[in-house]
């Protein structure tokens, strides 16, 4: 079973990756300064109201060598005046992280448990910087030192970025975002990035040497998901769990 800090640790890594958050083609001109390419990240971020996403994540567990893989669905969902609400349907490894904006829930099917906590709790103990953009609080500029990555730009012509937080956590010692060179574009050419999500991939490093790959794809902007999708019922026989 998951203690509270293991599942935090989780969930940091994969909401930061989502939500300081399409393959594009090289774009034969000169390239955007890094305040642009960061400006359409804040912009791209926004503007979401909403995203549902297919993503593969890897995780390699630096003191064991070990690599971890998962795959599923994600959605986020950000009222105008509340937290955003989140839900990630892990197909492997089997479980749900789901929240209504106050409550946290935890499912692990295959042993029949829940962990129920609330948000607020969650984030307890210095893990603030996500909590700060489930509340649309977040900046980028505010909350991160930027540079370009020693690549600037991939073979596809994203840029890619590093964000090294100025109060660095135990889950969060770096941040490396590939950022689509369309909304980057898009930002330039009408000053604003509209119903497109930003990131194309992300590597959340913390501070034990951990690092977790996120690959986005199939990804819907802003059609209107649904509030019923962030509720969690409990099944019958499961046993619930309060940190």
């Amino acid at each position: 079973m998951l203690t509270r800090s293991g599942i935090v640790a989780l969930f940091c890594r994969a909401f930061l990756l989502l939500a300081c958050s399409a393959c594009c083609v090289w774009a034969e001109d000169k390239p955007a300064a890094l305040k642009d390419v960061v400006a359409a990240l804040e912009k791209g971020y926004a503007g979401l109201q909403d995203v549902h996403a297919s993503f593969s994540q890897r995780t390699v567990i630096a003191s064991v060598n070990r690599e971890q893989k998962g795959s599923g669905e994600v959605f986020l969902k950000r009222p105008a005046s509340a937290t955003a609400m989140f839900r990630f349907n892990y197909a492997k490894p089997n479980q749900q992280i789901i929240s209504n904006g106050k409550q946290v829930w935890f499912y692990q099917p295959e042993i029949r448990q829940v962990m129920v906590t609330s948000l607020a709790d969650m984030f307890k103990g210095g893990n603030g910087i996500a909590l700060s953009y489930l509340t649309g609080l977040g900046n980028v500029s505010r909350d991160f030192n930027a540079s370009f990555a020693k690549e600037m730009r991939d073979k596809n012509g994203n840029y890619q970025i590093e964000l090294v937080p100025r109060k660095p956590t135990a889950v969060l010692a770096r941040l490396q975002l590939t950022v689509s060179a369309a909304a980057v574009e898009q930002m330039l050419r009408d000053g604003a990035v509209a119903d497109t999500f930003p990131v194309i991939a992300s590597v959340v490093h913390d501070a034990g040497g951990n690092r977790t790959r996120i690959d986005y794809s199939h990804v819907r902007v802003n059609k209107g998901i649904s509030t019923s999708t962030f509720t969690f019922k409990i099944p019958e026989g499961v046993e619930v769990i309060k940190p």
